[in-house]
């Protein structure tokens, strides 16, 4: 099941050479693009998320109006808030990824209300659109239909004036959902870290001749397999699943997103990529992180350590409701504002090395999901995974690092007894598995069975 080897670089050494370099408002390869903005030198930029009500989607008119409502206001608030750097996310909803026009007169639209804030105000700006995974991998040939309009959206948003193009694909999710469920290790690794990695690997590089060097390709999210975990995890009283097996699915999202910037993406890193930690570890980009203020959208247990090192500082996506402050989105860039002036001013002052031990601490022993994602434990694992290229071997090497990490941690976060009995259950599991053939032959098998919508043909298997 190897890849067709179109990724065009692999990480070989990690960008940093200690974890504690690794921080917030600052990254190794310093991005500049859309209107004045620049990434990674020296401030966290605010990136505001939105998504227009249900009853404004099915209409391409309302959608359009929607759009305008939106960006009007949160410029407007910027504006009165003082907002000097700003990146806007537009996540297409279905309806507009299928249909590349309306896709590029909504991003028009937008970019004409940027420019004109930013002559009239001088705020910074940038646009990312986030283009939906809107591909039915049932048959090959489903999927290349539903690739195909994709990528002229990716085209069409672009020459409309996208500055960043994202995508939070879902290759291997139909595997992936039941072998969580299951807290099979084995389901899962070949869900996201061998299916995931291969169609990352064949989508970013057609997403990279679709828009042909005229915008920054922002990056990949694991949000599909590594978010639906955290969330079927949940919070410390209620465990649908075990934490331990969420952080699992965290470290080999890690493994299939990296592969997007082997394939050309540049980023910054897309916001709802918890595993942008390690993303930012490995390649030395800027990456936009979400925690606390995407409480909006799912609750996790990480809602302060990921702000450590982000870049760009989101909220996941807020509906357009109206709120006793405003409009959701509105209110929702003030509160992003604000937590990024207190990152900022504690880079000036010379806090900024407190604020970041703060934040950390606040939920490294919290829970195994929190643990994973504090910056020295992904420095390890991160340098487990680029020790190899290959995908199967990336994804055994990281887990096996994360599973000698938290059983090392696992008095200091006093796990529970069922928590601990799970990790010494995957820890023996990693220790039996198969070679890669007999690993894909089994696992084909098994899921063809159990998941209807699964056709191994669509991963060239």
């Amino acid at each position: 099941m190897a890849g067709r080897m179109s990724r065009l670089v692999t990480f070989s050494g990690l960008a940093y050479s200690d974890p504690s370099e690794v921080t917030f408002g600052s990254a190794r390869r310093v991005l500049r693009y859309g209107l004045g903005l620049e990434v990674g030198r020296g401030r966290v930029v605010p990136e505001i998320k939105y998504f227009p009500k249900p009853s404004d989607v099915s209409d391409a008119s309302r959608l359009l109006a929607a759009y305008k409502r939106m960006t009007e206001r949160i410029l407007d608030r910027a504006a009165g808030l003082g907002v000097r750097d700003l990146q806007l996310e537009t996540e297409l909803p279905h309806v507009a990824t299928l249909s590349p026009k309306l896709a590029g007169e909504v991003v028009l639209a937008q970019r004409e209300l940027m420019e004109r804030a930013h002559e009239e105000y001088g705020i910074r700006l940038a646009l990312r659109v986030t283009v939906a995974d809107v591909r039915d991998f049932r048959s090959p040939e489903a999927k290349e239909e539903r690739t195909s309009i994709m990528m002229e959206t990716f085209s069409e948003v672009s020459s409309q004036g996208a500055d960043v193009v994202s995508i939070e694909s879902f290759g291997g999710k139909e595997v992936f959902s039941q072998a969580i469920i299951r807290c099979d290790v084995r389901g899962m690794i070949f869900a996201t870290g061998l299916l995931g990695s291969r169609d990352v690997e064949d989508l970013w590089s057609e997403i990279r001749r679709a828009v042909r060097g005229g915008t920054l390709l922002g990056g990949d999210s694991a949000c599909a397999h590594a978010n639906s975990a955290m969330v079927l995890a949940n919070g410390l009283h209620r465990r649908m699943v075990p934490h331990v097996v969420a952080s699992m699915a965290r470290v080999l999202g890690a493994v299939r997103t990296l592969v997007c910037y082997e394939c050309g993406a540049q980023g910054p890193g897309k916001d709802c990529a918890y595993e942008n930690v390690y993303i930012k570890l490995m390649t030395g980009i800027p990456v936009s992180m979400e925690g606390k203020s995407s409480a909006c959208a799912h609750s996790s247990l990480v809602g302060n350590i990921v702000a450590s090192v982000c870049d760009l500082w989101s909220n996941e996506s807020i509906e357009d409701v109206r709120l006793y402050g405003g409009h959701g989105p509105e209110v929702f860039l003030e509160i992003l504002h604000y937590d990024c002036e207190l990152m900022n001013k504690s880079i000036e002052l010379g806090y900024r090395d407190a604020l970041r031990r703060a934040l950390i601490e606040c939920d490294r022993l919290k829970d195994p999901q929190g643990l994973v994602l504090a910056p020295d434990v992904a420095f390890e694992i991160s340098k487990a995974i680029i020790s190899t290229s290959d995908y199967y071997e990336r994804s055994v090497m990281a887990l096996e690092r994360a599973c000698e990490i938290m059983e090392a941690s696992a008095p200091s976060m006093a796990l529970p007894e069922p928590e601990l009995r799970y990790l010494r259950r995957v820890r023996r599991e990693l220790e039996h598995l198969p070679g890669e053939g007999e690993l894909v032959e089994e696992m084909v098998k098994k899921y063809s069975r159990l998941v209807p919508s699964f056709n191994p043909r669509s991963y060239d298997i």
